[in-house]
């Protein structure tokens, strides 16, 4: 696989999947901005990243800040090929006690952002270029307490199959990955799984390196006539739901 030349803003960029997907990235030869709100953890992800490496703080659920972002790579590196939307966050509550600032927080976070960050993409992103979504298995299946969530990565598998129809015509693919259990904080922190509402068999847990190996090959020329993909990285766990 072979990135160079390729430049790429990875959102949630300061840990987990996010760092996992810039370094890959970086390592198959890209230019990469890395975006993220926590500007100390965004540093220190910086210096983890052999190769051309950009910064630049970035609340994805604001356009006026997804625009800034995209300015910074056309600034920086000179143009935009790749963009991995892999921002999200996550609540647990009943759908009872779900108010609307809620709903609003993690709509603009899990599926606005990635609205936004398409938008630009087909505005600046050169021919050639691909958009990858960082999804999740709850758009399929899910459990208790996080509608919002589940519901925004749904939104976020449709927005993949809208935006690879529209931007075909100007040269970018758009494809969607569904992690499953990774090992990383979010999964971990899991109000259901420290309860045991959700059950987790250690062999199920997959890590970040293992999204950010097919986001990529998604992201890159070999995938070149995969367009509008849903696919899961789950070790299987789906198939067994």
């Amino acid at each position: 696989m072979n990135l160079t030349n390729k430049v790429a803003i990875v959102t949630g960029a300061a840990g987990g999947i996010g760092l996992a997907c810039a370094q890959r990235l970086a390592a198959a030869g890209a230019s990469v901005v890395l975006t993220d709100i926590d500007a100390a953890r965004l540093e220190a992800a910086r210096l983890q990243i052999a190769g051309p490496v950009a910064t630049t703080i970035c609340d994805v659920g604001s356009e006026s800040a997804v625009a800034q972002a995209v300015q910074c790579a056309l600034d920086r590196f000179g143009g935009l090929d790749i963009v991995v939307n892999n921002a999200g966050l996550m609540t647990f509550k009943p759908i009872a006690e779900q108010t609307e600032d809620d709903w609003l927080r993690i709509l603009r976070v899990d599926l606005l952002g990635a609205v936004f960050f398409t938008r630009q993409a087909f505005l600046h992103m050169r021919t050639g270029g691909a958009i990858v979504n960082v999804a999740s298995v709850h758009a399929i299946e899910t459990e208790p307490l996080v509608a919002p969530y589940a519901a925004a990565k749904a939104a976020l598998l449709s927005l993949t199959r809208s935006a690879s129809i529209e931007g075909r015509e100007r040269g970018i693919r758009v494809n969607a990955v569904l992690p499953g259990a990774i090992d990383t904080p979010m999964l971990w922190d899991n109000p259901n799984v420290k309860s045991g509402v959700e059950k987790i068999d250690k062999a199920d847990v997959g890590t970040p390196d293992g999204i950010a190996a097919a986001v990529a090959w998604l992201a890159s020329p070999d995938a070149a006539f995969v367009n509008g993909v849903a696919l899961p990285v789950d070790g299987g766990r789906l198939a067994r739901l």
